[in-house]
């Protein structure tokens, strides 16, 4: 499912980097102009957080951010929230420390080929 973009968010978490919304949504055929396509944007970059905690992976939605503020959107800490994965941390620490958990996991070359 979403394979085009989960390969996408591989590569830029291989790169030890991120991307914006705005560079993803053609990869899903959508235009983050349109609302209802943000929201949908959204719900696919949440299917694969899931997927992703389900198989013991840090959240690689992580390195999907808002051009600007460089920060992830309010649906990326919803869904950290109801997967535990906070706990104490704010909103801020927590992005930082997913997103080095991402970049550290897929830097692992067993990790980077792995399919």
């Amino acid at each position: 499912m979403y394979d085009g973009l989960y390969e996408k968010l591989r590569e830029v978490a291989r790169q030890q980097s991120t991307t914006h919304y705005e560079d993803i949504a053609p990869t899903l055929g959508l235009k983050m102009e349109d609302p209802a396509d943000r929201v949908r944007i959204g719900q696919i970059l949440g299917e694969i957080s899931k997927q992703e905690h389900d198989a013991d992976r840090p959240m690689l939605s992580a390195v999907v951010t808002h051009i600007g503020d460089e920060r992830p959107g309010l649906g990326f800490f919803k869904l950290a929230q109801e997967l535990g994965l906070v706990g104490t941390m704010d909103s801020e620490t927590f992005f930082i420390h997913e997103l080095k958990r991402v970049l550290r996991y897929w830097a692992i070359p067993a990790h980077a080929d792995a399919d």
